[in-house]
């Protein structure tokens, strides 16, 4: 049922996206050119904001899906790839896909290692929580509502966010099983905070064990 409700989420929002949302406004590409570049001069805060931290919370998720991944048919790597262009286009189809898989077998290879890091975990939250203040402090309130009624870059972007912010409970139960985690106080403290608890639960969760290869002992004959 959940994959159900997933894939009928993933379809829904693209439709909305592209029939229902606000019409993209003349100057959206010189918008997002100027995001990218750093050219901010003249750009709600807000807006600043919320395009910067959509490049950091795909971290949050690949943090998770790398390892995940291990035991899935679904390449984690390729949706947690996308998602730093797409955002939540590409979490959903991977979560739709993916089966439950509460342990991690083998080791980690350097890049697993680096995202199973409570360094690595710091980082992404001290960047995330940094834009958070930032957006929410200098940000114009009724400037960015305006534009999220009537610019679909906005809009869609927005959700976008929202979206990514709500899913991340799906992946918490398997990767807190493969950390020997079972209080299921976590799960709801990190669950019912939307990315102040995920963000959290990364930066302080234990590492994952890895299994040691079984060394083979020599028969004298």
């Amino acid at each position: 049922m959940l994959q159900v409700a997933l894939w009928l989420l993933w379809a829904s929002f693209i439709l909305y996206a592209f029939l229902f949302a606000p019409p993209n406004q003349p100057d959206t590409l010189n918008l997002i050119q100027d995001l990218i570049s750093g050219n901010w001069d003249g750009i709600n805060p807000l807006v600043i904001a919320l395009f910067n931290i959509l490049g950091i919370v795909p971290l949050l998720y690949a943090s998770v899906m790398f390892l995940d991944g291990r035991g899935q048919k679904a390449p984690a790597w390729l949706f947690a790839s996308f998602s730093f262009g797409v955002g939540v286009f590409s979490i959903l189809p991977y979560l739709a896909l993916r089966r439950s898989n509460p342990t991690f077998t083998g080791q980690k290879n350097w890049l697993l290692k680096l995202l199973d890091s409570r360094i690595t975990g710091g980082f992404v939250a001290v960047g995330a929580i940094g834009l958070l203040i930032y957006g929410i402090t200098a940000g114009d309130w009724s400037n960015f509502i305006q534009q999220w009624q009537t610019s679909r870059f906005v809009h869609v972007m927005s959700l976008d966010f929202c979206l990514l912010c709500l899913l991340f409970p799906v992946l918490l139960p398997d990767d807190m099983a493969r950390r020997g985690l079972s209080d299921r106080r976590i799960f709801w403290a990190v669950s019912l905070i939307p990315l102040l608890g995920p963000l959290a639960y990364i930066t302080l969760r234990p590492p994952i064990r890895e299994e040691k290869p079984i060394e083979q002992t020599a028969v004298q004959v």
